[in-house]
C-alpha cells in the first residue's frame, strides 16, 4: 500500500473514531435532558449507547487489523525491493565473471594450468547462477503449492559425505567436516533434501567463510533422525531468530551490506522442513556461531 493511501485510511480512521465520540457525546447530553421527562426515552437512548459502544469497539479492533496489515506489506514490499536489488546485482556477477574469464582465454596466450585454473573459476560461477535460479524457482513453486513430494528411503551418511565433497571441490576449503552415523536413512524427497542440505552449508559459507570448521551432522536415535549445519561464524542475534525463516528476509539493508545473497535460501529450506512435517530450530553454536538443527521422525 502506498504512503498515499496509507495516510487517507489513517485521516478518515481518525475523523469516523472523532465523530462516534462527539456523537456520543451529544447522546449523552441528551439523555440527561429527557431523563426528568420520559423515562422510556432514556432507556432508548441508553440501549442506543450501548449499541453505539459495541460498534466502536468492533471499528476498533478493524482497524487495528488493518494497520497491523499496512505494516505486514510495508515490510513486505521493503524485502521484496531489497530482495530485486540483492538478485539483480547477483545475477550480473556471475556472468560478468564468467564472460572475464572466457575472454581471458580467447585474448591471452595461456599454459595449459592457467586455462584450466580460469576454467574452474568460470564453473564456479555458474554452479553459482544455478543454485540462484534454483532458489528462485523453488521459492515460485512454494507459493504456488506446486511442489508435491516423492519420498523414498535416502541414506544420509552417504548424501552428506556426496554434499560436502562437492562444495569443498567448489570453494577449494578443507574444512567442511562431516559427522555422521555410519547408517542414519532418512525418509524424504531426495531433490528436497539435497536443497536443504546445499542452502544450510551455502548460508555457513557465506557468513562463516571458508576458512573457519564447518560442521554438517546426522543422526538417528529411536526412530528419531536430526541433521543440520554448525558454523563458528558471527551468529545471528536473538531477535532475528524467527526472521531469517521468512521469505525476502535480510538482516540490515540492502545498500550497505556487504553479504551476498537473495534472502530465499532458510526460507526455502523452512518451507521444505514443514513440506516433510519436520521441525527446524535455530541455535547458538558453541563457542559462537550458527547452528540450525532439523528433526524428524521415520514413516
Amino acid at each position: 500500500m502506498k504512503g498515499r493511501t496509507r495516510l487517507i485510511f489513517y485521516v478518515l480512521s481518525v475523523y469516523v473514531i472523532v465523530q462516534f465520540i462527539w456523537w456520543g457525546y451529544h447522546m449523552i447530553d441528551l439523555t440527561r435532558e429527557v431523563a426528568v421527562e420520559s423515562q422510556v426515552i432514556s432507556k432508548r437512548v441508553t440501549m442506543i449507547l450501548g449499541e453505539g459502544a459495541v460498534f466502536l469497539v468492533i471499528l476498533f479492533v478493524g482497524i487495528w487489523q488493518i494497520h497491523r496489515s499496512i505494516r505486514k506489506d510495508l515490510k513486505l514490499t521493503e524485502r521484496q525491493n531489497n530482495f530485486l536489488l540483492s538478485v539483480t546485482h547477483e545475477l550480473k556477477t556471475p556472468l560478468a565473471a564468467s564472460k572475464l574469464y572466457v575472454q581471458t582465454i580467447l585474448k591471452r596466450d595461456l599454459s595449459k594450468e592457467q586455462t584450466h585454473q580460469i576454467l574452474h573459476k568460470a564453473v564456479e560461477e555458474n554452479d553459482r547462477l544455478e543454485r540462484m535460479i534454483d532458489n528462485i524457482l523453488n521459492a515460485s513453486r512454494l507459493e504456488s503449492k506446486a511442489l508435491v513430494l516423492s519420498r523414498e528411503e535416502i541414506d544420509l551418511t552417504q548424501l552428506v559425505h556426496q554434499t560436502i565433497e562437492r562444495f569443498s571441490a567448489i570453494t577449494r576449503s578443507t574444512n567442511l567436516v562431516a559427522t555422521v552415523d555410519v547408517a542414519a536413512t532418512i525418509n524424504a524427497d531426495r531433490l528436497m533434501l539435497e536443497t536443504i542440505l546445499n542452502n544450510l552449508i551455502e548460508n555457513a559459507l557465506k557468513y562463516a567463510g571458508s576458512n573457519l570448521p564447518i560442521e554438517v551432522y546426522a543422526h538417528t536415535k529411536n526412530g528419531m533422525t536430526q541433521f543440520g549445519v554448525k558454523d563458528l561464524g558471527t551468529g545471528i542475534p536473538d531477535q532475528y531468530h524467527l526472521d531469517v525463516f521468512q521469505k525476502f528476509y535480510r538482516i540490515g539493508n540492502e545498500d550497505t551490506r556487504t553479504q551476498k545473497g537473495s534472502g530465499l535460501g532458510l526460507y526455502i529450506v523452512a518451507e521444505l522442513v514443514r513440506l516433510h512435517h519436520w521441525s527446524i530450530s535455530y541455535k547458538h553454536n558453541t563457542p559462537h556461531g550458527a547452528h540450525f538443527s532439523i528433526s524428524t521422525h521415520h514413516g
